[in-house]
């Protein structure tokens, strides 16, 4: 008998406010309480408090549908080969091979998708490289560039507001991620689950994105709410997940995982084509990747490190690795931890 959902499973819900608008110490202290447990038992917040103003979001989401609303032979023209930037179109990717798992349906993930993000140009004191960085390829949409920029500049203001939030629910400097985000290969991806609206007769088990976990740092994400995330719980059960009216969802990365040992956890997640009682449903959501610099060695603290810790690994390492197999078809053989989780929601074992 397959197991079933467990009923306490829960995206916790956090409110930021007192880190947004400068509350007191006891304040700050609550809600670094309340993050330590939502990142330890699930890996995944409901974020209120956030500060971004409905009209940034509005102005977004516009900006989405303008892009994603051009006929396809338009969109392609903006597609960037080799790099994460521009356009990637339905069916080019295959995330669970980031973790070195191929899908059982061995379909790649059928969504489409636009990346923006930080510039080595940013930083002009320092000696970064593009093809760390990318360049941005803007479309020729009225509008796009400033209407998504804005968004952009409060979502990583959002994520290093978090980032102060992590050092002091693990005890560290407040200060302490600064040293591996202050020059972040940060990437804005702006996501459209592409099947045509209506009813469907589905053929096997499509997949709108595959079991993946996040590179990073951690992931501020706003979306539709409309069916389709799904986090895997530590019952080994695949559950909905919806963000809450004006909450953005925030996910760690496998990076923070890795400073942690695992005592919070970067926890796997996928998309499933967003069909309701026979019917597709659009879905759109927009992901901001807070992945950390590129030059940085990410190590496990010391105090929580057990007897089998992570090995240092360069983000940049990292971040390739994870590249190559969601966008090149290589498994990423550097992710046995997370591809054990995924075989085991599967009833699998790996070889």
């Amino acid at each position: 008998m397959s197991p079933q959902p467990s009923e306490s499973f829960e995206v916790p819900t956090v409110d930021i406010t007192p880190y947004v608008q400068g509350g007191g110490a006891d304040d700050r202290a609550k809600v670094a309480r309340a993050i330590d447990d939502a990142c330890s038992r699930v890996g995944f917040i409901q974020i209120l408090g956030h500060g971004i103003p409905d009209t940034v979001i509005d102005g977004l989401t516009a900006a989405v549908d303008d892009f994603f609303g051009l006929p396809m032979e338009v969109k392609r023209e903006y597609r960037v080969v080799g790099a994460n930037r521009g356009y990637s179109p339905p069916k080019s990717e295959s995330l669970s091979l980031s973790l070195g798992v191929e899908s059982a349906t061995r379909m790649n993930d059928f969504f489409e998708a636009y990346n923006v993000g930080t510039e080595a140009r940013s930083f002009p004191d320092l000696d970064l490289s593009e093809d760390d960085y990318g360049l941005n390829l803007w479309p020729d949409v009225p509008g796009f560039e400033d209407r998504v920029q804005a968004y952009y500049a409060e979502a990583g203001r959002v994520a290093r507001t978090l980032t102060r939030i992590f050092a002091d629910a693990l005890g560290q400097p407040s200060e302490f991620f600064a040293g591996l985000t202050d020059h972040s290969i940060d990437v804005l991806r702006m996501n459209n689950y592409a099947l045509p609206e209506g009813t469907v007769d589905l053929d096997g088990d499509l997949t709108g994105m595959g079991e993946h976990t996040d590179f990073g740092i951690l992931t501020v994400l706003w979306a539709d709410r409309v069916e389709g995330l799904q986090v895997l719980g530590r019952d080994g059960i695949w559950h909905d997940v919806s963000p809450l009216p004006g909450a953005l969802l925030v996910n760690l990365g496998d990076l923070t995982a890795r400073i942690t040992d695992d005592h919070w956890m970067s926890t796997l997640h996928r998309v499933k084509p967003p069909v309701v009682d026979g019917r597709i449903r659009r879905r759109r959501s927009v992901a901001y990747f807070h992945d950390g610099n590129v030059d940085a060695v990410v190590s496990t603290l010391p105090e929580y490190a057990g007897p089998n810790p992570y090995e240092p690994v360069l983000v940049r390492d990292h971040i390739k690795a994870k590249l190559a197999g969601s966008r090149h078809g290589k498994k990423n053989t550097a992710a046995e931890r997370e591809a054990a989780r995924v075989l085991a929601a599967a009833g699998e074992t790996r070889s």
